[in-house]
């Protein structure tokens, strides 16, 4: 069976938690979470099956440990891997850059090769613009989660994007239900 490689950034350690929240639902013998701040780009060769998990900071702007990336994982070859994207907001108090760049990673990896899978409904949000939607589909480009306005309704929203990635990945092992 296939690892899954799960890459996130994070300051505040939000985007890390939501991480292991991931982890605990796939499993932690299918999934190997890795700190962007710590990785090269040689590990991504190591999986197929990727997920990637960045918070946007203020005004659109990407978080610290994957901007001091951004040059390396434009460089990664995502041929042939299949990739899952999640991205942590504020859609009230940054209504104008709500997960920008969780749609400036996608933008670099899909010109890298990468195929996306777990695009997400916009509805249930109130935003003004995102680089992370698609336009006129009604969707994120990956799992949209606000910590700071909608900090209930991350656990559903967990829930249901890792069914939906699980199935997308076509993953044998059980979904495993957590009470976090």
């Amino acid at each position: 069976m296939s690892r899954i490689g799960l890459f996130f950034g994070s300051d505040e350690g939000n985007t890390e938690g939501v991480a292991y929240r991931i982890q605990r639902r796939l499993g932690e013998d299918v999934v190997d979470v890795l700190d962007i701040a710590d990785v090269t780009q040689l590990e991504f060769a190591d999986y197929d099956l990727i997920i990637l998990g960045i918070p946007t900071w203020d005004f659109g702007q990407i978080q610290s440990d994957w901007e001091e990336f951004w040059g390396d994982i434009s460089e990664v070859d995502f041929s042939g891997k299949t990739v899952a994207l999640f991205g942590l907001g504020d859609q009230f108090g940054y209504g104008d850059y709500f997960l920008d760049a969780m749609g400036m990673l996608h933008d670099v990896i899909v010109a890298a090769g990468a195929r996306i899978i777990g695009h997400w409904p916009t509805e249930g949000y109130d935003f003004d613009a995102s680089k992370a939607e698609i336009p006129a589909a009604g969707k994120f480009v990956g799992l949209a989660l606000d910590e700071d306005q909608q900090e209930e309704l991350t656990r559903q929203r967990l829930d249901r994007w890792c069914e939906q990635i699980h199935l997308q990945f076509d993953l044998t092992t059980p979904l495993i239900t957590v009470d976090d």
